[in-house]
Formats: structure tokens, C-alpha cells, sequence
């Protein structure tokens, strides 16, 4: 990509020049497609300076992740360029760590954020935790300060990390070779609120350039100074200056302008479309003011704005229990007597109060990072877990926080498909299109989703799956804040057993938990 320091000259541009100076990024008719029939980016054009920290924001599937990729040179443009200052280092927080990496160390993992060999990649590592609390949960007794506790983080593989520690090693890995231009991709999910405090505190102090794509909006208020927007309706790039709200606020009364000049349009339109339909049918003088007014409403049509339309919500949803375990749910579903948690690195069973859970009943499992949450949950699902009975006859829907129960080599219905016993293609892509899943979609490989849509693909799935038993860990991870609400929503009037593991406190709030086991004190007994 040409690498050089360029200036657009508008009005907004010249405002943020003065408070900011030089451009460090920018989109020059910037053209991208995956499919030619459907451009993501169309001639765009914005420009970033030094010091700005954005929201990159718009529609889900608008492309935000996609810019980022093109940023970082992983897809080329079709046309026109990203234009970047000289010597500038530019690092990418992704979402997920890729399953193929897994098996690498720590420490392998944070060499790859470097292009050429780095020698101190473990005083680097030993500074960079400390920025996001990365730090080994469970410490044998040999392990006493920072330097050791770097030591046994970087020489453990990826795959024995807990979720929470994959998502702090993915900053860790943007963050280590200091970058001028830092671009986070959902950074916030699988952190707990510790480590979104940390972040933020980062964040704000962080002097570099930033551009974040995240669904926490206090989050975003708390450090940056504009949007930067993906226009789906005309495929460009705009940018709203002010904190996040404020910038929130602009783009809608810019859709609401929009709305109120289409109106104004379409009235005077239609109002010319009548006389043209009456004076047509005149001779003379009356059929050219037909002509003429023929000609003023084309041209008014060609000058109707595109409106952009705000994120769709998905429709408000309901999972039920099948006919054949409904009559099955009465009396105790699950017992759960001993769980297994991880204490100094080693696996412990441990003997609990025995927690009954019937029809209705929402349990929560608490506990820090790599106490063993996740495991346990799949433990459960797989009705592997000792200590743990579950009722004969009643299934069990899982949602993994990394996806790994889909197929990634299956389209999105041939998944779905799986959920049921006798397959009702119509039911089926109903039930898709309430979870924004249409039929591009669903042709769709499933590794090929956005995160985000692999996230509605499980709600999806275990809506048509109707199970007795619901086990969910860290549902909200990818998901549009606007459709918390109604999957909280339908979780609290769900009428089976849910257990439930997620780090974010207001969602657990609405969906109405019953009972709460804390790992974590049981660590400490």
C-alpha cells in the first residue's frame, strides 16, 4: 500500500486538521467486494489523523471488520488505496484467536506481532500484561513474582488458556511491538469488569492513534473522539466528531433529515406525477408543461437521498420445550452434589451443598478466569460430569462461547437442519430470517460468518431444537447490544433449566437467576 501523508480539503476535514494536525490513514475511493453484486465499500474516502481515537461503527455485516483486514493488508481493495505515513506501525486485535494457532505457545503467539526476530520478546511480554492483567489464575507454590508468573504464562500453549485469557492475549499481541495506529476489534468480550477497567483506563491514556469496533458503549464514551461510519446505503465512509453519544445523536438526526427531505421530495413528486397524468391528456401548451413537469420530478427523484437505516433488531423470539420432554420436567431435573475446578494448576473435585434445579430454574456459575467454568459447562453437556445428574430423557442445548459445537465446513442450514427430526424447511428459514440469517446466509459456510452471526446461528439453532435443558457460556460475546434485551427477554421465559456463565452483569439481571455457584470460594476453602 503507498505510504504517504495526504489531505482532503472539506470543512469537517479542515476542523479536525487543526485540532489534530497530520493524517496518518486514509481511504482514497476506496472499492471492496467479495461479491460484485454486492460492494461493501464503493469510492470511499476519509482520513485519520494523529491522536484520533474512532468508533468504527455500522449495520452488522456493514464491513467493519472487513476495513480492518484491508487496513492491515489480509484483503487488497479493488480499487483505489489505503494510504498510511511513513514508517507508522500499524497492529490488529482480532476477535478470536484462529483454532489452527492453538497448539502454538505464548510466546510464539506474541513473536508472530513482530516481522522480524525480537530478543526480548520476554521483558516485552512481562510489561505488556501488566497493561491488561494477564496473569496465570492458578500459580504453583514456586511461582512468586511477575518474572515467573510471564515465565509460566508464555511457555503454556494457547489451548490451555481460558477463554478470558485468549481474549487479554489478543490485545496483548496488538499491544506488545507499541503500535502508532491500534485497531481493537471487540475488545472488550471475554474480559471480566476488571479487566474492561484496565482496558479502559489504557485507552484514555494511550496517545497513539485508535480505531475500535465494540458493542460496549460506556466503554466507547469513556475515549473517543468521533465515529467513523460505514454507510451501508451508499457503501461510504462519513465521520461524526464528539465522544460516542454525542456522535450517536448526530448520525441520528442525520438519518431523520434524510427521512423528512425524502418526504418533502416524494410530496412534491407525487404532486407533479398528478398534473403531469392530467395535463398529458391537453393539447398544446398543456402538453409541454407535462413535459416540463415530467423533467422536474426525475430529476427530484434522482436527488432522493439514501437513507441509511439504523442496525435491525432481531424479532422477539421464544424457546421452547418439545412435546416429548414437556412431559418430563416435573420434580428435579438436575442434581449437582461435587464439581471439578482447577486450584494451583491441578484438577480438584470438590464436594458442594446440593444444588436441586426444576422447572424454571436459572443457575449461575461464578468464578475468575481458569477456575474451570467453561469446562465444567461442557462437562454438563456432554452429561460427562461427576457429580452431576441429570434427568433421563431430557436434552441438553449447548452454546459455546467459541462456536465449536457448529461445523465450520457446513452452511448455516445444513446446521440448523441437524436441530431437527423431521426437517420443515419453511419453519426453518422463519425461524433464520427473526435472527437477520436470510437465505445468502444460510448458503453461507458457517466459518465464513462474522462472529456475530455465528452468535444468532446458535440462538437460531437451539430455538428450533427445543431442549429441556439450556447451558450457555458468555452468550452475549459477538452479539449487537440491540438484541440483548430480547434474548434476555426469551431466556427469562424460557420454562426449562438454564445454567449460564457470563461476565456481563446487567444481562444477567434481566433474565432472572435462580441459584449461584461461585467457583472461586470454593477455591479458597
Amino acid at each position: 500500500m503507498a505510504k504517504e501523508n495526504i489531505y482532503q480539503n472539506n470543512d469537517l476535514e479542515k476542523n479536525i486538521a487543526s485540532t489534530w494536525g497530520e493524517s496518518v490513514l486514509s481511504f482514497q475511493d476506496l472499492t471492496f467486494w467479495y461479491h460484485e453484486n454486492k460492494p461493501i465499500l464503493k469510492e470511499a474516502n476519509s482520513n485519520i489523523r494523529k491522536g484520533q481515537k474512532l468508533t468504527l461503527m455500522g449495520q452488522n455485516g456493514a464491513g467493519k471488520s472487513t476495513l480492518f483486514s484491508i487496513i492491515v493488508e489480509e484483503n487488497k481493495p479493488v480499487e483505489g488505496r489505503v494510504v498510511i505515513g511513513n514508517d507508522l506501525k500499524i497492529s490488529l486485535a482480532k476477535q478470536t484467536i484462529p483454532h489452527e494457532e492453538w497448539e502454538l505457545t505464548v510466546r510464539e503467539f506474541l513473536e508472530k506481532a513482530f516481522t522480524e526476530k525480537v530478543y526480548d520478546i520476554d521483558k516485552r511480554a512481562e510489561k505488556t500484561f501488566e497493561i491488561i492483567d494477564l496473569r496465570p489464575i492458578h500459580k504453583t507454590k514456586d511461582i512468586k513474582t511477575k518474572k515467573d508468573e510471564a515465565q509460566l504464562l508464555l511457555n503454556k500453549k494457547i489451548k490451555d488458556l481460558s477463554g478470558g485469557q485468549k481474549g487479554k492475549l489478543l490485545i496483548v499481541q496488538a499491544l506488545i511491538n507499541e503500535p502508532d495506529i491500534l485497531l481493537l476489534d471487540e475488545p472488550t468480550n471475554n474480559l471480566d469488569k476488571e479487566g474492561v477497567k484496565l482496558l479502559t483506563k489504557f485507552m484514555k491514556e494511550y496517545s497513539g492513534t485508535a480505531i475500535v469496533i465494540s458493542h460496549d458503549e460506556n466503554f466507547l464514551n469513556s475515549f473517543t473522539h468521533g465515529i467513523l461510519y460505514i454507510n451501508t446505503q451508499n457503501q461510504k465512509l462519513e465521520q461524526y466528531v464528539g465522544n460516542y453519544f454525542k456522535a450517536v445523536d448526530e448520525i441520528k438526526r442525520q438519518i431523520e433529515r434524510e427521512k423528512r427531505e425524502n418526504a418533502q421530495l416524494e410530496k412534491k413528486i407525487q404532486e407533479n406525477k398528478d398534473k403531469v397524468n392530467f395535463f398529458a391528456h391537453k393539447g398544446g401548451k398543456m402538453r409541454k408543461l407535462a413535459a416540463k413537469l415530467k423533467d422536474e420530478y426525475e430529476n427530484m427523484e434522482e436527488n432522493m437521498v439514501d437513507e441509511r437505516k439504523e442496525d435491525r433488531t432481531i424479532r422477539k423470539f421464544e424457546i421452547k420445550i418439545n412435546e416429548e420432554e414437556r412431559d418430563k420436567m416435573g420434580g428435579v431435573i438436575m442434581e449437582i452434589d461435587r464439581v471439578n475446578i482447577l486450584k494451583y494448576g491441578e484438577s480438584e473435585d470438590v464436594d458442594i451443598k446440593n444444588i436441586e434445579l426444576r422447572k424454571g430454574d436459572k443457575l449461575q456459575i461464578l468464578g475468575p478466569n481458569g477456575i474451570g467454568k467453561t469446562t465444567l459447562l461442557e462437562r454438563i453437556a456432554k452429561q460427562k460430569a461427576i457429580g452431576v445428574k441429570v434427568k433421563d430423557g431430557i436434552n441438553i442445548g449447548y452454546y459455546r462461547q467459541d462456536f465449536a459445537t457448529l461445523d465450520f465446513s457446513k452452511t448455516a442450514y445444513e446446521e440448523l437442519a441437524k436441530a431437527f427430526k423431521r426437517l420443515d424447511d419453511h419453519h426453518l428459514r422463519s425461524t433464520a430470517a427473526g435472527f437477520l440469517l436470510g437465505g445468502k446466509e444460510l448458503a453461507t459456510q458457517v466459518g465464513h460468518l462474522s462472529e456475530g452471526q455465528k452468535g444468532l446461528l446458535m440462538f437460531a439453532y437451539l430455538t428450533l431444537l427445543e431442549p429441556g435443558i439450556l447451558i450457555f457460556d458468555e452468550p452475549t460475546n459477538h452479539i449487537n447490544f440491540r438484541h440483548i434485551p430480547i434474548i434476555a427477554e426469551a431466556i427469562k421465559n424460557y420454562e426449562g433449566v438454564v445454567l449460564i456463565v457470563s461476565h456481563v452483569n446487567n444481562f444477567v439481571r434481566q433474565i432472572g437467576i435462580t441459584h449461584t455457584l461461585d467457583l472461586g470460594n470454593l477455591s479458597r476453602e
